[in-house]
């Protein structure tokens, strides 16, 4: 299943699903809801990691692990496709190994209906 990942880019949008359903776990807070002009077939998710986790080396890290998460669960299909997401990384995801965030963030994902 080819997707195309869009990531959120206006200012309500990020409030509007701060507004709504929240998921969190030790490594990350994950923020879902449907937004109204959405396009099906492309998977709205933005990735947010605030200054005071590192410098930008290790920011990016957090956002490269994150967008290879998604594309993973993306395809064994633990994605809802009718939701946009908001994920906002906490520092402890920084340290951990890949897998044990695969695991977690897997789970959670599969508890969004």
């Amino acid at each position: 299943m080819k997707s195309k990942i869009v990531a959120l880019s206006k200012n309500e949008e990020f409030k509007f699903l701060l507004k709504q359903k929240k998921i969190s776990n030790k490594y990350v807070s994950i923020f879902f809801g449907k937004l109204e002009y959405k396009d099906a077939k492309k998977l709205n998710i933005s990735f947010v990691v605030k200054k005071k986790i590192g410098n930008a080396v290790k920011r990016n890290k957090i956002k490269r692990r994150l967008r290879n998460l998604t594309n993973d669960a993306i395809k064994k299909l633990y994605l809802k496709f009718k939701y946009s997401y908001l994920v906002i990384a906490k520092p402890t995801m920084l340290n951990n190994e890949f897998k044990n965030i695969k695991e977690i963030l897997f789970q959670d994902f599969k508890k969004i209906k």
